[in-house]
């Protein structure tokens, strides 16, 4: 019977869409990925599956066989890769570069199937694409046999938890369906697969083109196989569901429900584990515990409730409980941290700056993460561990990193879901990495803050003022120094208790271990921040003279400190006018090339978009820039 068009399908009446919804929606779901190196034929794969599960309509046929003639390579015949090659520019160089997406249904099984990108260059897409899936169909062009990008996806599928792996040696056809070609391949990527701890994989060759071993098996054309058809494998593999169940009980909370005073519900879809109303649990990270009075959902209560749910839990007790906290098992509770250390995709151009603050998103809890410089980067190809400072583009590492609080999670080895997490840059809310977490540092765990009897309030009191930040950034020579060092004098007389930190000074002493690099500059205004925190909290006016370049950092440094504590002054000085100066000699060496990473020079400079305050020593003296400063900043109690 030919497929519907797409008119037929909108016309469909009510009664025959629900007939359908009803035929289809208990079947189990399956995700998987096709990945390989370029011109491996997944494209060809997921249109050939398509096109045999009736996937396809009759307008689309007709579009496809006409596409077929005008972008295909395969002459006459139909070019099943054109129905997943949307974008215009993979139909002109013939490669997949973004993640396309399809769905389809057998009568045993529904299907997510995701076409990820074969060349190097876009490996970021590939993680984009196994980060949900359940099994990896990885692709061999029989002619080449394995090849760097076939280790470096293999590699990662292994990374990112994919436990079931198909190795779908295609284009069979090609080589005449030679078995001594298939099982020297096959035998080739044992080895490797066993090297990088892929300890099973199913192994089936292949023609998307011609369709051998696809739908049915043996083929014709390889009676020498013994094996299942790919999609009866597919049909059949059986996926994680019942793993999580067993686990024990976990709920990222996505939202808390107050539709009105009398009701109260934390509504999440169950990580992993079974829950019924009685059950004990624990809020991760605070703590605090309670019982389930109700599994709330929008077709009634339920009696039980158990992993991929989408549920709204109501608790016995009036608990502290908001979005991005855990609902856990009592007895068994998930760990909560504030260091780990973890692998890192890194899938940005710009590389990873370490010491910087990121958004860090997990389940859905949101926290700042500073990351540290890598231990290492992991060459894909030679599994070798190698040096490094920073991670460019599909880079992968292993380093450690902090957030600014603890937060709930499991290793991404024991929960994909919990583990994962990304990375997004602060000011372009680009992602920037993917991660996966391995443990928490055990400093994290077995450093705890001790709790004093004198508090902030009690120094600044004493010293009867409002402690503060007075942030001055600008350009080398612009008159941060010297004004900052003007303004604590006219302090000083007025009977303030202040302390200048001043950036020459500092790297005498503190952080005298630290060059002018990106990442130095980073980690050096991250432990100025760290002490001008704390001598605020000693209840000081603390002043700070720093170029301070990047605007990260300083709202790195604001987000320190509580809210108006933190008093960014812009010392707004034209490159021209400050090079003019230039008492230090740094601007000429600087343009003789003789200092590298100036900032102004060859190194950016990020001013202000709105600072608190702003002065132009242009136009002011020193003296009457810091009379202005004092005027806005006063009255300090």
């Amino acid at each position: 019977m030919d497929a519907p068009s797409s008119f037929q399908t909108d016309a469909l009446i009510a009664e025959d869409i629900d007939a359908y919804l009803e035929q289809h929606q208990h079947k189990s779901l399956l995700r998987f990925i096709t990945c390989g190196s370029v011109d491996d034929g997944k494209s060809t794969l997921i249109g050939r599956l398509l096109y045999d599960s009736k996937m396809i309509f009759e307008d689309q046929l007709a579009a496809l066989e006409s596409d077929s003639i005008k972008h295909g390579t395969q002459g006459e015949e139909i070019d099943f890769a054109l129905l997943v090659d949307g974008l215009a520019a993979e139909r002109e160089q013939g490669i997949t570069i973004d993640v396309a997406y399809r769905f389809f249904t057998t009568e045993k099984r529904k299907f997510i199937v995701a076409d990820t990108p074969g060349h190097e260059q876009y490996t970021r897409n590939m993680v984009t694409g196994a980060s949900t899936a359940d099994l990896a169909v990885i692709l061999v062009d029989a002619r080449k046999g394995v090849l760097q990008q076939t280790r470096r996806h293999s590699y990662l599928v292994h990374l990112l938890g994919i436990r079931h792996v198909v190795l779908a040696v295609n284009k069979m056809d090609l080589v005449g369906y030679d078995q001594s070609v298939f099982e020297a391949i096959l035998a080739d990527y044992r080895a490797f697969a066993t090297s990088i701890g892929i300890t099973a994989f199913t192994a089936i060759p292949i023609s998307g083109f011609k369709g051998d071993n696809i739908t049915q098996a043996p083929s014709a054309n390889t009676p020498w196989y013994s094996g299942p058809a790919l999609i009866e494998h597919l049909e059949t593999v059986e996926v994680d569901a019942a793993a999580a169940q067993a686990q024990s009980f976990r709920m990222p909370v996505q939202w808390v429900n107050r539709p009105n005073l009398d009701f109260r519900g934390f509504a999440g879809q169950i990580a992993s584990g079974t829950i019924r109303p009685g059950d004990p649990v624990r809020i991760v990270p605070s703590g605090k515990t309670s019982t389930v009075a109700r599994i709330v959902t929008f077709d009634g209560d339920l009696d039980e409730a158990v992993a991929g749910q989408s549920i709204t839990l109501t608790l016995a007790d009036e608990v502290d409980c908001s979005r991005g906290d855990m609902i856990a098992a009592a007895g068994d509770p998930p760990q909560a941290s504030d260091q780990f250390c973890a692998t890192i995709v890194w899938m940005d151009e710009d590389a990873l700056k370490p010491g910087r603050g990121y958004w860090l998103k997990i389940g859905t809890q949101m926290v700042t993460a500073t990351v540290q410089p890598p231990k290492y980067e992991i060459d894909v190809n030679s599994l070798e561990h190698l040096a490094a400072k920073t991670l460019g583009l599909n880079a992968i590492g292993v380093a450690e990193f902090a957030t600014d609080r603890p937060i709930a999670f499991e290793p991404y080895e024991a929960n994909r879901q919990l583990g994962g997490f990304i990375l997004i840059d602060k000011f372009t809310n680009a992602t920037v990495a993917a991660g996966m977490i391995a443990f928490s540092l055990r400093r994290a765990e077995n450093v705890h803050w001790q709790p004093t009897a004198i508090t902030r309030d009690d120094h600044a009191g004493m010293k009867n003022q409002r402690p503060c930040v007075l942030w001055f950034t600008g350009l080398s020579g612009s008159g941060k120094s010297t004004i900052a060092n003007e303004v604590e004098k006219q302090l000083f007389v007025m009977n303030r208790h202040t302390f200048l930190l001043d950036g020459d000074n500092v790297r005498h002493g503190l952080n005298r271990d630290l060059g002018f690099t990106e990442a130095d500059r980073i980690e050096n205004i991250r432990r100025v921040g760290e002490v001008a925190k704390l001598m605020a909290d000693a209840g000081l006016i603390v002043l700070t003279a720093f170029i301070s370049p990047f605007r990260a950092e300083r709202e790195m440094v604001r987000a320190m400190l509580p809210e108006g504590e933190f008093i960014e002054i812009f010392v707004d000085t034209p490159l021209e006018v400050a090079e003019g100066r230039d008492v230090k000699g740094l601007y000429r060496k600087a343009r003789e090339g003789k200092l590298k990473n100036f900032t102004g020079i060859d190194s950016p400079y990020e001013p202000p978009e709105n600072p608190e305050i702003r002065v132009n020593t242009v136009d002011m003296t020193p003296q009457e820039a810091a009379q202005h400063i004092i005027a806005k900043i006063l009255p300090l109690k």
